[in-house]
């Protein structure tokens, strides 16, 4: 195999695969980066086994020639040295040529590297998803359902089902939903999806953030493609692919309270940088626990008492407080966390009760579920 290729896209390429590869795999070839050369162009892979990314580079790009071959062929070289290599490079053109016993040399410019490779028949096949339920969805409304919802998994995986996002595709729209069992960020929106698909699947909450972060907003839309506990994210040059998780989400809309007794209409950005000063002091506590009081004529106040350090309270404005006087206990992050889904001025947030769990929504919200964020109460007492 010898192909000269452009750096910057090899350097890009690179970095996107890299994100699919872990230093803890038990495959020992999977910290290494694929990479194939055929008639076409070349083609980059990483995977964990959980993730795998694709990227592919073609010969020729808008009528520039981005890489010329010489021989095709492949090979598997260790992403850590391979990414630190070429990021390096000095020119703009990079010569790759494997020898005998799969050595691996790197010209650019005046540097010259070997690097010892392996047999790219050893590296495991990738999933086939080719064939599949399909689904269109623009980028800038996959990165908002991502940015909305992924941040409310579970970390911990007593409960692995917990650690993703629980997709539900029914009758043309999308419900996202996300919980760790102590709050859930739900968003639901209209797709193109044939009427008579259903789909009810949980995408690892790891595999949706670094999708987040390869996702260009200036592209328009990609496909999706659901297969054999797989699903595909299809690019213009990249592949992403992820497992899916098994076993059976929760039934997350009975959590959802249906009754009200108050309800606070506040200013999100305000409200944020309040509670983000009530956690300075509050941050050192296991749960970050902020206190929110209602006062007359519309003020609410945010408190945190920590013994050993000091306490803090903030009296603000809100746009309007009806029902029942509130004094309920929550945890900061969360609620920070949740303020920051939001994209309006203005947040609705409904309470049941100091110890049951109570929701926001952005205010005059049509749909009640377009976009939902629910926390569950601390008990102070």
């Amino acid at each position: 195999m010898k192909f000269v290729i452009d750096r910057d896209h090899l350097v890009n390429a690179v970095n996107e695969v890299t994100r699919a590869i872990s230093a803890r795999t038990t495959i020992p070839i999977l910290t290494g980066i694929k990479i194939d050369v055929n008639d076409e162009g070349v083609t980059l892979t990483g995977s964990d086994s959980d993730i795998s990314i694709e990227a592919f580079i073609p010969l020729i790009e808008q009528d520039e020639v981005i890489v010329e071959v010489e021989s095709f062929g492949g090979i598997v070289l260790q992403s850590k040295y391979f990414g630190d290599i070429v990021r390096r490079l000095p020119d703009k053109n990079v010569e790759i040529e494997v020898t005998t016993n799969n050595q691996t040399t790197i010209r650019s410019g005046q540097a010259f590297f070997t690097l010892n490779g392996l047999d790219v028949l050893e590296y495991p096949k990738l999933p086939e998803v080719s064939e599949g339920k399909q689904i269109r969805i623009p980028i800038h409304v996959l990165k908002n359902i991502i940015r909305q919802t992924v941040f409310a998994v579970s970390t911990i995986e007593v409960r692995p089902v917990l650690t993703g996002v629980n997709w539900i595709i029914k009758n043309g729209t999308l419900t996202a939903v996300a919980t760790d069992s102590h709050r859930l960020a739900l968003r639901e929106i209209p797709i193109e999806a044939p009427e008579a698909e259903e789909y009810n699947i949980v995408i690892p909450g790891k595999s949706l953030s670094e999708l987040n972060k390869i996702l260009d907003e200036a592209s328009d839309s990609l496909e999706i493609i659901l297969a054999n506990n797989q699903i595909l994210f299809k690019l213009k040059d990249l592949l992403f692919y992820s497992r899916l998780l098994e076993g059976s989400y929760p039934d997350t809309s009975r959590l959802i309270p249906a009754e009200t007794k108050s309800e606070l209409i506040i200013n999100a950005k305000a409200f944020l940088q309040a509670i983000d000063r009530a956690s300075l002091l509050a941050r050192e506590n296991r749960n970050n626990v902020i206190k929110l009081s209602t006062l007359e004529n519309g003020q609410v106040e945010v408190s945190s008492n920590s013994p050993e350090i000091g306490n803090v309270s903030e009296k603000l404005f809100s746009q309007s407080f009806t029902g029942e006087d509130l004094q309920i206990s929550f945890n900061g992050k969360y609620m920070m966390d949740a303020l920051r889904a939001f994209e309006g001025d203005d947040i609705q947030i409904s309470f049941s009760g100091t110890m049951r769990p109570f929701v926001l929504r952005p205010r005059d919200a049509e749909n009640p579920n377009e976009i939902l964020q629910l926390i569950t109460p601390v008990r102070t007492y």
